[in-house]
Parts: C-alpha cells; structure tokens; sequence
C-alpha cells in the first residue's frame, strides 16, 4: 500500500472526523438561529461591537462552512476559516481563565481548532467531494 492509496479505515476515519467536528457547529448554528434575539443579547453583553455582523458570520460559519467540513467542498480552507473562527471565540467568549468553566471552555476551542488544523494539513480524505472532484479533474 502506497501512502496515496487510502484503507477503508482510513477513509471511514477521515469522515468520522469530518463528521464529529462539523456536527458541534452545526448544533450551535441551528441554536442561534432559532434565538438570535437571545443571540445578540450573548453577544453584545461581551461588548463585542457589530453584535448583528457577529451573528451573521458565526450563522455563514456554523452552518455553511460546517456543511462545507461534513461534504470535504473545499476542505482545506474550510477547516483553516473554521479553525480560525474557533480560537476567536475562544478569546472572545472564553477568555475568563479564572472561572475554571471558561477556562474548560477555553481549552475545548483550543483542542477543536487543533482538529481542524489537522483536517487543513491533512485534506478530507477519501469519501468527500474535493476527492470526487480531483478523480474526476484527474480523468478529463
């Protein structure tokens, strides 16, 4: 086996992981879109300024690009965006290193962004649409 021949468990891991990470993000998407009201009093009480820009772009990355993540579209990027996104919140939101919660919190985004940055270094695997793409750019 060839390192650019993937094994089945390689293949089903690479997407379980895809998986696992997307499906946090997606939660938390579907949980602010259905109280943005709530949303925007979180997100403004931190004294982030643009509350409502803040929700649109946490919206088009929970969801948008967590279904990118789930799908492998365009994985690399994704994951680096994502990854970025999530060590911002972690400094935004959980930044009260003190309260030994936010600081559970703060560690959790750490070790989530360092799993995207795998999934960046590393592409989607196997079972995703840039992999479809690339056999089939490959046979053209």
């Amino acid at each position: 086996m060839t390192l650019s021949t993937p094994t089945a468990t390689h293949t089903a891991t690479a997407f379980a992981g895809r998986a696992l990470l997307s499906s946090l993000f997606i939660v938390s998407g579907l949980g602010k879109a259905a109280a943005p009201a709530a949303t925007l009093g979180y997100i403004g009480s931190t004294g982030m300024p643009f509350p409502t820009l803040a929700l649109a772009a946490a919206l088009l990355i929970e969801l948008g690009f967590a279904a990118a993540l789930l799908v492998g579209y365009r994985t690399r990027l994704v994951a680096t965006v994502m990854a970025g996104f999530t060590l911002a919140t972690a400094l935004a939101f959980h930044n009260q290193l003190g309260d030994q919660n936010q600081f559970i919190h703060f560690l959790k985004n750490l070790a989530i962004a360092g799993g995207l940055l795998q999934v960046a270094a590393f592409g989607a695997g196997a079972l995703s649409l840039d992999a479809y793409r690339s056999r089939r750019t490959a046979h053209a």
